[in-house]
């Protein structure tokens, strides 16, 4: 059996939530979070271990609201994402509190994960679709004349916008062959009547094809990455500037820079399944809808688990 693991990103607080731990918060009629929903798919789909990224002041929390339970049921290990941990020669600025993005968080696994991973956010819901065509895919051999074969979850726009405000989303630009060319990262999309578009300063809007593929941060790579991830955060360090306390060193521009250097396939694998998330914290009582007619459709029983 081809060995492979989730990894979650969940070392964020979320402040357009409200400043909580929005990863955290109950959404199924039994305390779920969405992260359970997630395993419950990727377990589903053949994954068999679960690494959580998080930080050292979460962790007890962490392990109490659901990690001592998956436990239970898969392979739990931590990795933990700290403002402090850095490249020898290099030090904290006294004044930043923003982490330094998820670029970071995944590097943060790499004495953990020997084995190709997927890469998800704690708090978004992805549907089945995704975890079995990621799962497939990082098990399969895929003969390339590239240094790297990485994959991606492509969701369509209209499957992602928020009702509760404008979102920012990463959409993505693919050759012929469905290999993913660069991401576009688009902020202000918003639901409209005929379907998405892009809201201006003023409130102008600009229509957007919403069958668009976007990115969701749901990646698929192997475990030579985490090299790749190491040097880039090195380079990066280096170039900000004095006074810089919010630069972040993100996975899609590592990505991107990978493949613009012609040293990296990213497949983009179609799912129509319909993300949700908490974005914003009017978003709860509609998530909590959603997991309810998941469960009244029968994709997922009332208790997790059980």
């Amino acid at each position: 059996m081809n060995s492979t693991t989730l990894v979650i990103m969940a070392a964020g607080m979320g402040s357009r939530f409200g400043g909580g731990i929005k990863q955290l918060e109950p959404m199924g009629p039994n305390g779920e979070i969405i992260m359970d929903y997630s395993i419950y798919d990727a377990i589903e789909a053949g994954f068999n271990k679960v690494v959580f990224v998080t930080r050292r002041d979460l962790f007890d929390t962490f392990k109490e609201v659901i990690g001592d339970r998956i436990s239970k049921v898969i392979p739990v290990e931590y990795a933990f994402q700290e403002l402090d941990e850095l490249p020898e020669g290099f030090s904290k600025p006294e004044q930043r509190t923003k982490p330094w993005g998820t670029g970071q968080a995944i590097l943060a696994c790499k004495d953990i994960v020997k084995e190709p991973f997927l890469v998800i956010n704690a708090d978004d819901y992805y549907g089945k679709q995704a975890f079995k065509l990621i799962h497939d895919y990082l098990v399969e051999e895929h003969p390339s004349d590239k240094e790297f074969e990485f994959c991606m979850a492509g969701f369509i726009l209209g499957n992602t916008l928020s009702e509760n405000g404008a979102v920012t989303r990463g959409v993505c630009v693919m050759d012929d062959c469905g290999h993913l060319i660069g991401v576009n990262e688009t902020g202000g999309l918003v639901k409209t009547a005929t379907g998405a578009a892009v809201e201006d300063a003023d409130g102008k809007l600009t229509a957007i094809n919403p069958e668009s593929y976007v990115s969701m941060n749901m990646w698929g790579f192997t475990p030579d990455f985490f090299n790749e991830l190491e040097t880039g955060f090195t380079t990066f360090l280096s170039g900000i500037k004095e006074g810089d306390i919010k630069s972040e060193y993100l996975l899609p521009s590592v990505v991107d820079s990978l493949i613009k250097a012609g040293r990296a396939n990213v497949s983009i694998l179609e799912t129509r399944d319909k993300w949700f998330g908490v974005t914003y914290k009017e978003d709860k009582p509609l998530v909590v809808q959603s997991v309810n007619k998941l469960i009244s459709e029968g994709k997922y029983p009332a208790k997790l688990y059980s």
